[in-house]
């Protein structure tokens, strides 16, 4: 079996001690912050250590220690809240020059847009960036309300959906992200955005499940 670290057995005796709890809970429990340990809980789900329920929290697997499906599978279960990223936002006033910097800084292939109260108003992708930069001088003032693809003709995914869901819908629309999305207060017709998921984290999660699969048949 592959050996847990100390971190994740205290997660391990946590859940089998006070199931069903919430990840906010272990975190705090341990310490530590939520984010801190997303990889954690996503390697424990993966090998069927603990497994979690949407809006109720984590709980024992019904096999501790002993999955009876694989990693990918797991991974493939797992809830988009549960490995989403923190999206890098601009408001719709903001400038292509704007958008360039922050896709550099922050190493992303698109942008959330977002309007004065935070609902989602579209995404700007470099693909978008490089359109509206060719030929054009003065491409840099350009706002973002002008090059975005609009809402609600971007795609999304709710918190509570599946990987495999997100992936469907990235292969399907031929996207390499989504965003994560809930309702906003202002109404029914407007959306928030809570997080990311790309196809670089459901690859990472699926080739660490594999690598974790590989070392716990060899011992």
């Amino acid at each position: 079996m592959l050996e847990l670290s100390t971190r994740q057995l205290e997660i391990v005796d946590l859940v089998r001690k006070r199931a069903p709890i919430t990840g906010e809970q272990i975190a705090e429990a341990l310490g530590v912050t939520r984010p801190s340990i997303r990889s954690d809980l996503g390697l424990l789900a993966m090998l069927g250590y603990i497994d979690a329920k949407p809006k109720v929290g984590y709980f024992p697997a019904a096999a501790s220690g002993a999955p009876g499906f694989s990693g990918q599978d797991a991974v493939l279960r797992m809830r988009a809240r549960e490995i989403m990223g923190v999206p890098v936002v601009l408001r719709e006033t903001a400038t292509v020059g704007d958008a360039v910097v922050s896709l550099f800084l922050e190493n992303v292939g698109s942008l959330i847009v977002v309007d004065a109260s935070g609902a989602l108003t579209g995404i700007v992708s470099r693909k978008d960036l490089l359109k509206v930069a060719v030929g054009n001088a003065h491409a840099d003032a350009v706002i973002l309300g002008m090059v975005m693809t609009r809402y609600p003709n971007v795609v999304t995914v709710a918190p509570d959906d599946t990987v495999l869901d997100a992936m469907g819908k990235m292969i399907r629309h031929e996207v390499d992200g989504l965003p994560v999305v809930q309702p906003h207060a202002r109404g029914a017709a407007s959306v928030e955005v809570v997080g990311r998921i790309t196809k670089t984290t459901i690859i990472k999660l699926i080739y660490e499940a594999a690598i974790a699969k590989e070392i716990e048949n060899t011992h």
